[in-house]
């Protein structure tokens, strides 16, 4: 039973229209220019004519949006799907003359699988992403970015892409030295500027610069670099995207005879729909949680939207399309507010396509390979083997399984690689047959919105469903104590299913509270780490302070103050939630509690991620906690001035103030009471934040937040930042 309040929600459909349009348009807008050159490159790569791209997108935005489950994604064709849409046109086409026959086929596989993801929402499936493995759905995705990155660095170069047919991803990886002998060197100089665009942008410190899109600098150098290069007079024809009239293009290319090659097709069906709506729902499920509204999204509706959506671009010529996360990211953080943000995207791209088509055919090829191995890069990126190793070493060799035998097999065979790894590792360590598919659970109603769950089975990835059946009968504004004493091993899936349910009830008034887990063995010190039972307890060894915690506990001692590595109680928590920033904390750990006579604080080590889980960026920071303050403040946020707001496009209305246009230039100031905020700052406390101009703040009833973006803290540094912040209060409170 799930419980959620409409207060201040926006409004959806045409009364969402005419309150959001304008923020939901300029989103559109943004999203369009990211859309653009990335639909082109993506149908490109798949080996589909490439304003087919532009095709699917449009479906995804002008019609699909109307009819999703979720508010703020963004439908579109997706770089996760390159590998079987490119694999789909080859097979089938394989031995005809004609270069279009295994499109034409390809498409009646798309058109099968959109049906089938009508069935699985009609049939309430929008939990089937729950069923993979994060370590298997990680790994196929890895795998499909050096399988990109592999075909790409060749078109960067300019090499003929006739030389590249059917061939493997590993032959492709050994042509790469041959290919950079004999590179065209006009090609290559904008394939490599490219390059060095994706991959030089994000450590740029220019802040109006890093917040335009890697796509629309790239294409902005890359086109009239190409029109002085003399591209269309002096290289081949594959140099240059070719996009021709869509009107012509647009009309029933789908070719069912492919079903007489049974084996392929059914494959393709089956990867399509699987794997196709595993990517989307794990997109819905991701920018749920980046919603500033906390609004839950419907993912059955949405499968069966993508799914009409899917079986309308097969029939004309589309490429399958899923919510694509990097697309939906950009659109929650350009401010959108309502599912008309996708609709005008797509819009901007049936207009764009009508329109100019002319300048769509300026853009170089090499300009796109430069953004899909940026997208490759950042699926197979080093940091996300690191990552999985830090969660545990058995979850390394699900990831590696998974990648291996879908480079060398299939994506199909790695998928099921990887979950039968998983299966046999957690067989390994006290899971059993009996209850791999359903679980154990003592559901106890304790007292009013008072629950206990008892555990009595290993709590696993493929017994999460069965779980889910029995939890979400709990409303969400109880409390619910989760025992595990009796479980045998609780996986990394389950414990990060758990995760989000705390997020849900802590949203939603409601709390869960894990315990019994003192005799279970860590497999490493991840919050989400795979959790094994021990019969004999004696030999677990935990909370060992690492060297930085141990000189936190020394300057502790030194000031009088308390530490806690790692946080006992719900109330801090509690404190922090409703701060924006805190909200996006994983893990908050490393507290050094402390009061004075006018305020209590606490310092506290929080572990953010922002994005969604394809683009999901982690950042550590330390946090400033004050609260007990006997004055009285206004609600304020005081954060970093970004590119929409110094544009003037914020939702929000920036406090500026004229004697000071520097502050005004590098801080966004907001509140509900600008009177009272122009008050409480004084020109001492502007000149401070002049001053210290790595200090951010904000108040919420009476409490502040207080951080930077320098990270974490070091022992060594609390000193210098406790003088800068009690600086701070001084002149807030005085």
């Amino acid at each position: 039973m799930r419980n959620h309040s409409n207060k201040n929600l926006p409004a959806d459909y045409l009364a969402g229209l005419k309150e959001n349009w304008r923020s939901d348009a300029l989103s559109g807008f943004l999203v369009f220019l990211i859309a653009m050159p990335l639909s082109l490159g993506i149908a490109k790569a798949s080996e589909f004519p490439p304003v087919m791209g532009l095709l699917t997108a449009i479906i995804g935005g002008v019609v699909v949006s109307i009819l999703a489950g979720s508010k703020l994604t963004i439908k579109g064709p997706a770089a996760g799907l390159i590998v079987i849409v490119a694999g789909a046109v080859n097979e089938f086409g394989a031995g005809n003359p004609d270069p279009l026959h295994g499109w034409h086929l390809a498409l009646g596989t798309i058109v099968v699988a959109g049906v089938i993801q009508i069935l699985f929402g009609l049939l309430k499936l929008g939990s089937l992403s729950e069923f993979f493995p994060n370590s298997v759905i990680h790994g196929m995705l890895a795998a499909i970015g050096l399988i990109i990155f592999s075909k790409q660095i060749h078109t960067l170069l300019g090499i003929d892409p006739a030389t590249l047919k059917g061939k493997e991803p590993l032959e492709l990886y050994e042509m790469i030295p041959n290919s950079i002998m004999n590179a065209n060197p006009k090609i290559a100089l904008i394939g490599v500027l490219g390059l060095v665009i994706v991959f030089g942008l994000p450590n740029i410190n220019n802040r109006f610069i890093k917040r335009i899109p890697s796509p629309v600098i790239v294409l902005l150098l890359a086109i009239p670099l190409a029109m002085w290069l003399d591209f269309k007079g002096t290289e081949p024809a594959y140099a240059m995207v070719k996009v021709g009239k869509f009107m012509d293009e647009v009309k029933i290319n789908v070719d069912f005879s492919g079903w007489h090659q049974t084996g392929i097709f059914v494959k393709y069906v089956i990867l399509f729909a699987l794997i196709g709506s595993i990517e989307s729902l794990l997109t819905v499920k991701a920018i749920d949680g980046l919603d500033p509204h906390k609004r839950k999204s419907d993912t059955n509706r949405d499968l069966i939207a993508v799914g009409l959506g899917n079986t309308l671009s097969g029939i004309l010529g589309g490429l399958p399309m899923i919510s694509e996360v990097a697309r939906s990211s950009a659109n929650v953080n350009n401010g959108a507010k309502t599912r008309w943000a996708n609709f005008f995207h797509g819009v901007f791209l049936l207009l764009s396509v009508i329109a100019i088509p002319f300048v769509m055919e300026l853009i170089p090829n090499a300009a796109l390979a430069a953004l899909l191995i940026g997208v490759g890069y950042r699926l197979a990126s080093p940091k996300e083997f690191i990552n999985t190793y830090k969660i545990g070493s058995e979850q390394l060799i699900i990831f590696s399984t998974t990648i291996f035998f879908t480079l060398f097999v299939d994506l199909l065979v790695g998928v099921f690689a990887g979950i039968f790894i998983k299966l046999v590792i957690e067989l390994m360590n006290g899971a059993s047959f009996n209850t791999m598919f359903s679980i154990k659970a003592q559901v106890e109603k304790k007292g009013q919105d008072l629950y206990e769950v008892k555990i009595t089975s290993p709590a696993t990835f493929s017994n999460l469903i069965s779980f889910k059946k029995q939890f979400d009968l709990i409303p969400n504004t109880a409390n619910v104590t989760l025992d595990f004493a009796e479980s045998r091993l609780i996986d990394h899936t389950f414990m990060e299913m758990l995760h989000r349910y705390e997020e849900d009830f802590h949203d939603n008034g409601g709390h869960i509270s894990l315990i019994g887990f003192e005799n279970h063995h860590y497999s490493s010190l991840h919050p989400f780490s795979l959790r094994t039972y021990l019969n004999n307890p004696s030999i677990i060894t935990r909370n060992t302070l690492n060297k930085r915690q141990q000189e936190l506990a020394d300057y502790a001692m030194a000031n009088g103050l308390e530490f806690e590595e790692r946080i006992k109680s719900k109330m801090v928590k509690l404190s922090l939630s409703p701060f924006m920033i805190a909200r996006k904390a994983k893990t908050i750990e490393n507290l050094l509690v402390g009061s004075t006579d006018n305020y209590n604080y606490f310092f506290a080590d929080i572990y953010l991620e922002e994005g969604a889980y394809l683009t999901k960026m982690g950042r550590n920071m330390t946090v400033v906690y004050v609260s007990g303050i006997r004055n009285e403040l206004p609600d304020f946020s005081l954060e970093k001035e970004g590119l929409l707001d110094l544009l003037g496009f914020s939702a929000s209305q920036d406090i500026d103030f004229k004697n000071y246009p520097l502050f005004s230039k590098r801080y966004l100031l907001t509140s509900n009471a600008p009177n009272k905020v122009r008050s409480l700052f004084s020109d001492d406390l502007i000149r401070f934040f002049e001053t210290e101009n790595n200090i951010f703040v904000e108040c919420v009833n009476n409490s502040l937040l207080i951080h930077s973006d320098s990270g974490l803290l070091e022992a060594n540094d609390l000193e210098a930042y406790t003088e800068k912040v009690k600086k701070l209060l001084g002149l807030l409170f005085r």
